[in-house]
């Protein structure tokens, strides 16, 4: 369990992960106690439980897309909040076991599988008689090496798990999409904001109210008419039968901006059950494009307009 007065944190580990690298950028990091968990959902259910202050998980792939098990997560049981995102560039290495100084001497590689989905090409051109042995996660793959009776000569892993566990790199830079990222978010209970920055993104879970010709468009007007761009749209299974969805996406805004505000208004009449999942500082601090007619001023302008208009001012 965390130290007294100190800041805890579950993470998709174990130990050397990339999920683990996305975490130690939060300011904090290094004063905190770091939990690592199993899957996903077992890290947010330490959050849900009260045993952790938050938990690091992936969301996105930049290769792979949405990953499900924690947009699921998210959506579903007691609320959650997002207070910050981590992007993490995604490069491999390959270790070996001692005694191993060629590829060709490589009969067997071990490591998770979507890593090796994201490097399968570049081990199928320079070891192409290397087997593949699939392990927990990176870590683990790579940590067997480690074993005098390890039955694979090498594994694919994250730079830090080779770094932290002293392991040797024969190759570096082996997967198949050079400038990948993940990117990462840190998950809360429900709490207070962070402030506005100027460069934010607010997430948010919207159930598909009735299955009828339009209804998708109808909830992405809601964005398009206030200029609030969708950075990420996806489509997730209720689990309640064929045809059931809800939506999982990430705008650009603020929900204290009165055009994301106006937006999720929008929204809410629409399918009252969406779910508020934060608004926080983008990762990559750029500032969303839109036009003067959404800015906080022409809010502001038209607001005091039907105020005047309502009597509650003074003139028209």
């Amino acid at each position: 369990m965390p130290a007294a007065n100190r800041r805890s944190y579950a993470f998709l580990g174990p130990a050397g992960t990339f999920t683990e690298a996305a975490l130690l950028q939060v300011p904090d990091a290094a004063e905190a106690d770091f939990f690592p968990c199993s899957s996903v959902n077992s890290a947010l259910t330490m959050v849900r439980e009260g045993r952790v202050s938050a938990a690091m998980v992936p969301i996105e792939n930049s290769v792979e897309g949405g990953v499900s098990a924690t947009l699921d997560s998210i959506a579903n049981g007691s609320k959650l909040q997002i207070v910050r995102e981590a992007l993490v560039p995604i490069t491999f290495v390959l270790t070996v076991r001692p005694g191993i100084t060629e590829l060709s001497q490589i009969r067997a590689i071990s490591t998770h599988s979507h890593a090796w989905a994201q490097c399968r090409y570049w081990a199928e051109e320079n070891t192409p008689n290397a087997e593949f042995i699939p392990a927990s996660s990176t870590a683990a793959g790579a940590l067997g090496l480690l074993d005098e009776d390890v039955t694979y000569d090498a594994a694919i892993c994250s730079p830090l798990v080779a770094q932290q566990n002293s392991l040797t790199v024969l190759r570096t830079g082996v997967e198949d999409n050079s400038g990948a990222v993940t990117r990462f978010v840190l998950v809360s209970l429900p709490g207070s904001l962070p402030p506005v920055t100027g460069s934010d993104k607010t997430s948010v879970v919207i159930p598909l109210p009735d299955d009828h010709p339009g209804a998708l468009m109808d909830i992405l007007d809601q964005f398009a008419s206030r200029g609030v761009n969708l950075s990420r749209i996806e489509s997730r299974p209720t689990g309640e039968g064929l045809g059931n969805y809800f939506f999982s996406v990430d705008a650009e805004g603020h929900v204290h901006e009165s055009r994301m505000a106006d937006a999720l208004m929008g929204l809410h009449r629409i399918t009252p059950e969406i779910r508020f999942l934060g608004s926080y500082p983008s990762a990559d601090k750029l500032s969303p494009s839109f036009g003067r007619h959404n800015s906080e001023e022409a809010y502001r302008d038209a607001r005091a307009w039907v105020d005047r208009l309502r009597g509650l001012t003074d003139g028209l």
